[in-house]
């Protein structure tokens, strides 16, 4: 099948340098240039690098992720000969302290691993869980939902945290270097210090009405009332302890014992209380799931299954694009049809979404129906490049009493971090690790933000007296968009990629994928190409350069438009016969390196 240039046009504007909070409203600082020195030399060539539009070139191995110090943690332990899971409990550990608003020890995350050995693809469920005592009307009040920001606030929307069990089984899996000597440059870096970067300076400025509502997360934060700014050193003494705990007991340190006892006192002490339990906490697990792959052109593009929609919302939007195209090459210069199919394409793919995507362990869901490829070419209808589709709804993939289930859209107002690797071996790593919102509960505990994971629930249990699939369930893990990806030719990984972005991210994932292996794109380029994705019926166009013409030929076709900043993250590396190629998101402060 030949590739098919849907979004060559977009790609030809480059994409601005920001960083956007996680709510709609974005303030000014965000645009704050992110190219600080780095002081290694090889960190600041793939500075200059992606300044430059260029991709990270590499022989052995490669990291890509979304802070310099996370990408030196993770680079000094691939060139001492370790693994990707090596590399990636390094570079976790730090980014929970470098980048504390996005992910850490108190969120969680989905892991996707190419074995080079097997020749497999394996993913881990490190997902928050609902504590036991938790109800479908956990997020109500007198019947209707609470508002967003009264039920993330404190206690009562953190979920089990997941990622210190996800690096730990990671690691002894995978892994081949001392798990303390993984967990040391974390430690060292939080009792030094690290420069406050200006996108957390920023996000910290923002949020402060938040921050200040829990005294450990103020004084660490807003520092004698005042919020941090770009260039302070900040250190973090209670982090080094917390690491020290997980480096001297492994992950059972965190989930019982004194730490654990800290982290339910937070959650019950915090504005509005919490219902972890010592039960809930020592009896949390990840769960290793089947992949799930799906066909693009030549390539299986494999992820993470429910409770992730990524894996089948990626899998849906690149199926139906390819499906209305049938493999003929639409003329280049058809900027406005192509951008018109792609945006069906995601709202088709989020309807179904809507109603069939949640946690398996509690909902049947119809991951092979979704993905059918006669289901998606029933779909692509000719109407898809002709206009916005007046009626989406969900459809009828097969099996399913999973079709009893209403409708829900939810909200997404994220706050994650993403980071790609491939090590000297073969093996090659796509994780997604997340708090949530921009710094979570804001309930802080040993140095760490805890998460507000819950609030993916939907607030909602029932929606015309049918059951919503992804209610608030006891042990059950809410839904997410997370979307860490390993795409497969030939049985081999030849790009890993993935992004934080809310329920964005599958759209950018989606069109990353669609630029580097459809149209032959650069990594660096695909990546720094402005976004346009469509999830619920508003189409989102990437603000800069041709965007408001663009957004007036949508509306003309009959599409709703909003034209703005699109806080991406994407970290990727392609592998090829030639070596590797690394690409970081512009929006970011991240890095591409190897060696």
């Amino acid at each position: 099948m030949r590739p098919i240039p849907i979004l060559t046009a977009l790609a030809l504007v480059s994409a601005p340098v920001f960083a956007q909070q996680a709510t709609d409203a974005v303030p000014p600082e965000m645009t704050t240039d992110l190219s600080a020195p780095v002081a290694d030399p090889g960190l600041r060539a793939s500075q200059t690098a992606k300044a430059e539009g260029r991709s990270v070139e590499a022989s052995n191995w490669m990291i890509s992720a979304a802070h310099p110090l996370a990408v030196q943690a993770g680079a000094d332990v691939l060139r001492a000969g370790g693994t990707a899971a090596d590399a990636m409990v390094a570079a976790q550990a730090m980014l929970g302290l470098v980048e504390p608003q996005s992910s850490g020890l108190g969120g969680g995350g989905f892991l996707v691993y190419y074995d080079a050995d097997l020749g497999e693809v394996f993913t881990l469920d490190g997902r928050e869980t609902a504590p036991m005592d938790a109800t479908p009307t956990l997020f109500q009040t007198e019947g209707e939902p609470m508002g967003f920001f009264e039920a993330v606030v404190g206690g009562l929307s953190v979920g089990v945290p997941g990622t210190p069990a996800l690096m730990a089984g990671t690691h002894q899996r995978w892994g081949t270097i001392p798990w303390p000597d993984l967990l040391a440059p974390a430690i060292n870096q939080a009792e030094a210090g690290f420069e406050v970067s200006a996108r957390l300076a920023a996000m910290v400025g923002f949020d402060q009405d938040r921050l200040v509502l829990h005294p450990e997360t103020s004084a660490y934060f807003l520092p004698e009332g005042a919020p941090l700014a770009a260039g302070d050193l900040l250190k973090n003494p209670k982090y080094a302890e917390t690491l020290r705990l997980l480096a001297d007991g492994g992950p059972q340190a965190f989930y019982e014992g004194p730490m654990a006892g800290l982290i339910m006192s937070a959650v019950l002490n915090a504005v509005q209380p919490g219902l972890l339990s010592e039960w809930d906490m020592r009896n949390y697990t990840i769960r290793e799931r089947d992949a799930v792959c799906s066909a693009f052109q030549s390539y299986e593009v494999c992820g993470m299954g429910p409770p992730s929609s990524g894996a089948v919302a990626v899998g849906q939007i690149l199926g139906l694009a390819d499906a209305y195209y049938d493999g003929a090459m639409p003329d280049v210069s058809a900027e406005t049809e192509v951008l018109t199919v792609w945006g069906n394409a995601g709202r088709l793919a989020f309807a179904d979404r809507g109603r069939y995507l949640a946690d398996s362990d509690f909902v049947p869901v119809p991951v092979t129906g979704l993905l059918d490829p006669a289901y998606l070419a029933d779909r692509a209808t000719e109407d898809m490049g002709t206009g916005a589709l007046e009626d989406v709804t969900p459809g009828t993939p097969e099996f399913d009493h999973a079709l009893l289930w209403a409708d829900h859209v939810g909200r997404a107002l994220p706050s994650t971090t993403h980071l790609s690797i491939v090590d000297q071996y073969g093996d090659a790593l796509s994780l997604t690790s997340s708090i949530e919102n921009a710094f979570g509960s804001r309930v802080m505990v040993g140095g760490f933000l805890l998460n507000n994971q819950l609030t993916d629930f939907s607030f909602r249990s029932h929606r015309d007296g049918v059951p919503i699939a992804n209610r608030v369930e006891p042990g059950k893990r809410p839904r997410s968009s997370m979307s860490p990806t390993i795409v497969l030719e030939d049985g081999k990984p030849v790009l890993v990629i993935g992004s934080p972005g809310g329920s964005r991210i599958i759209g950018y994932v989606a069109e990353t994928i669609w630029r580097v292996l459809g149209e032959g794109q650069d990594i660096q380029a695909a990546i720094a190409a402005p976004h346009a994705v469509n999830r619920f019926g508003t189409y989102d166009i990437e603000a800069g350069p041709g965007s408001e013409d663009r957004a007036a030929e949508l509306e003309a076709r009959g599409f709703k438009v909003s034209v703005r900043d699109l806080n991406s993250g994407l970290h990727g590396i392609v592998i090829g016969p030639d070596g590797l190629r690394g690409g970081a998101d512009p929006r970011r402060e991240g890095l591409a390196y190897g060696e």
